[in-house]
């Protein structure tokens, strides 16, 4: 087993069967990736203009949950792999990765509960504990990925697997050709862009504020109202605090206006983070798409894979998506 935790699933490429792959994008997406297709014999390559801990993954709170995903088969999928894979983690020491107990606050008569099949612990939360105006909520233990200590142990399980990284910018797709047998897109907000234009991809602008921890553990989750976006998420000496869901803004710049309305409804939900003092502020660009890219494309220099579009679940589906990619690897593409 080349990288702890992992769960075996088929044999290891044969020699006859390896190919230089480049992944283009450092993010979650695109290191999760690398480390699958590494471990599945392949000589790997990152190319990426930014590194990881400049990416909108960075910028992640981050909890396995779809949040604005797409209901489909395929993210059904996704999501499993990721659960399991997750699960998996926790149990390995320096991952990053932990099982956490938390609420989702729901505010809709008919909430989307469909993630929760594969959450063993998911039960009906008590109502007298929800905040005023939510209809019902669940409680679960799910994997809370510890960003700061997470990115980096993936990379290190890519740098032992011997994948390459390079720090430039891609044009076009024609640089990669002779230099690589296939390519995967995992880009992100750049993905389209990378293959001709997208205009399908759009950027929803999160923007985030970290707090001291005052000694929580539970996280909660407030995001059925996309103009009242609200969670407590406390790692292990802050909290990050948010947020906003705005489609289309490309603005990079924290809102001081923004940042304090995100403190007042996260202290309405969690009092006791009343007060704390601010220890870091961060906005992302997630990537978003009516629905995911995870396919072959068609008619370039060398065979590509597209894998970006994830929005707000990019971390949540990162582990499934580079299942989907192996195994379409291994098909030629296909």
């Amino acid at each position: 087993m080349s990288v702890q935790g992992h769960t075996e699933r088929g044999d290891v490429a044969s020699p006859s069967d390896s190919k230089r792959v480049t992944v283009v994008g450092a993010g979650v997406i695109g290191l999760t990736t690398a480390v699958e297709l590494a471990r599945d014999g392949h000589d790997v390559t990152v190319v990426a203009d930014v590194d990881t801990m400049q990416t909108v993954s960075s910028v992640s709170a981050a909890l396995w949950f779809p949040y604005r995903a797409e209901r489909s088969p395929v993210v059904r999928d996704l999501l499993r792999t990721s659960f399991e894979r997750f699960a998996a983690l926790s149990e390995v020491a320096d991952s990053g990765v932990e099982m956490r107990a938390g609420t989702v606050v729901e505010r809709s008569a008919a909430p989307d509960r469909s993630w929760t099949e594969f959450v063993p612990s998911a039960a009906e939360a008590d109502p007298f504990l929800l905040p005023a105006g939510a209809t019902s909520g669940i409680r679960a233990t799910l994997p809370f990925i510890v960003i700061p200590a997470y990115l980096p142990w993936l990379r290190a399980q890519a740098s032992v697997l011997g994948v390459a990284f390079e720090h430039r910018t891609v044009q076009h797709l024609g640089e990669l050709a002779g230099h690589a047998d296939a390519a995967v897109i995992a880009a992100g907000i750049r993905g389209g862009e990378l293959l001709g234009g997208d205009a399908d991809v759009v950027p929803v602008r999160g923007q985030v504020v970290r707090v001291a921890n005052p000694g929580l553990t539970d996280w909660i989750t407030d995001t059925d109202d996309p103009e009242r976006v609200t969670y407590v998420f406390p790692r292990r000496d802050d909290v990050v605090v948010g947020g906003t869901s705005i489609d289309g803004s490309w603005d990079l710049e924290v809102d001081v206006d923004t940042e304090r309305a995100i403190l007042e409804r996260a202290a309405a939900l969690v009092p006791a983070i009343a007060g704390s003092p601010v220890v870091g502020r961060a906005v992302g660009l997630r990537p978003a798409r009516p629905s995911i890219r995870l396919e072959p494309v068609a008619g370039r220099e060398l065979p590509v894979i597209a894998a970006y579009g994830h929005g707000g679940a990019g971390v949540t589906l990162s582990w499934g998506t580079a299942e989907r990619v192996r195994a379409m690897l291994r098909n030629d593409g296909r």
